[in-house]
């Protein structure tokens, strides 16, 4: 699934969740939108920071600092993402 070209906030889900596990080979199981990134899945303050970049280069959109910031689940991800790519299409 493609992130870029999602139109719902499931596309998006489901795009997030390809990327985790490739980047972290994360069990996709435990890849839920109720997981925390950090208490759940253990990734750490370097690898939100990956995961940041990697989501502005699969976008084309740049996720400001500030709100990935107050990220803590899969589907605060979603939200943002969201806020982000669905925006026009409303």
């Amino acid at each position: 699934m493609e992130i870029a070209s999602a139109t719902n906030k499931e596309e998006i889900y489901l795009g997030i969740i390809e990327v985790l596990h490739e980047m972290f080979e994360l069990d996709k199981s435990k890849l839920t939108l109720e997981a925390n990134l950090y208490a759940d899945l253990d990734i750490d303050s370097i690898d939100a920071v990956d995961l940041v970049v990697k989501l502005n280069e699969l976008t084309g959109k740049r996720l400001q600092p500030d709100v990935f910031k107050a990220v803590r689940t899969i589907q605060n991800v979603v939200d943002a993402l969201a806020d982000m790519l669905l925006e026009k299409a409303i």
